[in-house]
């Protein structure tokens, strides 16, 4: 992805392989929200997996919840070796656990609900410094953020609705300590920012594929 003129650029560095659905999305909601910024995601994951509506149901939601807790599970993995400043390597340590017992509890409900988890995909993650690693943990972590919330909507299980709350929760805990951890206000803003709906579908359609 061409990395003049995004409005996140660090999403344009990461790369996701695989052929699943779920990795698919997760593709598009990277490259989306580089261009367009961290709005559209939501709107964007929220789309998607729509047009896979009565398929599989919340089978369908939670591989996609897992695709991205792999990729945030793998990014923590690889920050750990890099030269990091004692507080900053707890962080890394302390969320890479979550993501790990993210990735697990999702498996576990994937199989309680008669489905098959994904299978992990490869990613990269261009990071050479703890400034680095610090930009893009916050540009993840809020991603997947945004992620959640887009696809919540499509969740129609009260219990499934209710975990996949409690795991957006945590995320929005991690991108408020790295934004602490990068000197930032760790909430600048009361709601999160939104698109008409309209604008999102017009934004998106290039990424969506039938």
């Amino acid at each position: 992805m061409p990395y003049s003129n995004l409005a996140v650029p660090e999403l344009g560095s990461v790369q996701v392989d695989g052929l699943t659905r779920q990795a698919f999305i997760l593709r598009g909601a990277l490259a989306v929200g580089a261009v367009y910024g961290a709005a559209t995601i939501g709107p964007f994951v929220g789309q998607a997996l729509a047009q896979e509506e009565g398929a599989g149901g919340d089978v369908d939601v939670l591989n996609f919840a897992l695709t991205l807790e792999y990729l945030e599970t793998e990014f923590y993995e690889r920050a750990l070796e890099l030269t990091l400043s004692p507080g900053v390597r707890v962080l890394a340590r302390t969320f890479g656990t979550h993501e790990r017992d993210h990735v697990d509890a999702l498996k576990d409900t994937i199989a309680s609900l008669g489905g098959t988890p994904v299978e992990k995909p490869k990613a990269s993650f261009p990071m050479g410094s703890e400034r680095a690693f610090l930009k893009l943990a916050q540009t993840l972590e809020e991603t997947g953020l945004s992620a959640y919330n887009g696809a919540a909507p499509r969740i129609r299980s009260p219990e499934v609705l209710a975990a996949a709350g409690s795991i957006a929760q945590i995320e929005a805990r991690h991108a408020a300590a790295i934004r602490e951890a990068r000197g930032l206000p760790p909430a600048p803003r009361a709601f999160d920012e939104s698109l008409e709906v309209q604008q999102v579908l017009e934004a998106v359609e290039p990424f969506v594929r039938s």
